[in-house]
């Protein structure tokens, strides 16, 4: 009950802070509706060989994806936050108090979770006027999984932050990891038009396996092993994870 009301407090606060700066929301939309306008139309021609035959089939195999790569590169912006907040003396602050320091990570995080749900649920909407068609459930089901990824890639984020204390080796270490991560992840284009050995490769790559469980979802098949193989591979990493950031700040503390 300690660490639901510590996140819910953390969470509280990150939010006001949020209020001030009501543009940032609004300018990190422009990316992924650039990509959701320009570049999925491309898709229905490109991928006719693999059965798409129709702009509604094109969108319903790419969002899964802007969903994903959203999920990494938006998590994994998160640690610049938590670098300008260890030099403002934010977290110092917060070590001293008996806030649980899981919570401090969690609440955190959780700020992206929900801006990034917004900027997916606003994408959703674009994307009804072109033919997707999902059920809710599935949509549902995918959101919830977008939440975990978020979570996932920023308390990634926060580690890779707490051990470096600068903000450009996070940016190398970003660039450098995220752009193959993303790509081994079927983001743009799905994984089952790429060679064998890059499928191979994907194996152990969770946010391929989260785009093959959200492109089901979007596909009607709630019920489909990959879905449950994906949620479960997502969370159980989550959870690492966060038990690891938490024995850093303990460590730094």
């Amino acid at each position: 009950m300690k660490l639901l009301r510590d996140t819910r407090l953390i969470f509280a606060h990150e939010i006001r802070l949020m209020r001030h700066y009501p543009g940032v929301l609004l300018f990190s939309l422009a990316q992924p509706l650039a990509y959701l306008f320009f570049f999925a139309p491309f898709l229905k021609v490109a991928l006719a060989a693999d059965g798409v035959t129709s702009y509604a089939a094109a969108y319903r195999l790419y969002i899964p994806g802007l969903f994903v790569g959203m999920g990494l590169f938006g998590g994994l912006a998160s640690g610049y936050g938590l670098l300008h907040a260890l030099r403002a003396g934010i977290i110092d602050r917060c070590r001293v108090t008996p806030v649980n320091r899981a919570a401090l990570l969690i609440g955190r995080g959780l700020i992206h979770v929900a801006m990034i749900l917004m900027q997916a649920s606003v994408i959703t909407l674009a994307a009804l006027p072109f033919g997707l068609t999902v059920r809710v459930f599935g949509l549902i089901f995918s959101y919830c999984l977008l939440a975990t990824m978020v979570l996932f890639s920023a308390t990634i984020s926060y580690d890779v932050a707490l051990l470096l204390r600068n903000e450009q080796s996070l940016g190398t270490v970003i660039g450098t990891v995220a752009q193959p991560v993303s790509l081994l992840a079927g983001v743009l284009i799905p994984l089952t038009l790429a060679p064998l050995w890059i499928r191979d490769i994907a194996v152990g790559n969770p946010f391929a396996w989260a785009a093959n469980g959200m492109r089901a979802l979007f596909a009607g098949k709630l019920g489909s092993h990959v879905v449950w193989e994906s949620a479960v591979i997502m969370a159980v990493l989550t959870v690492a994870v966060v038990a690891l950031s938490t024995r850093l700040v303990d460590r730094e503390a």
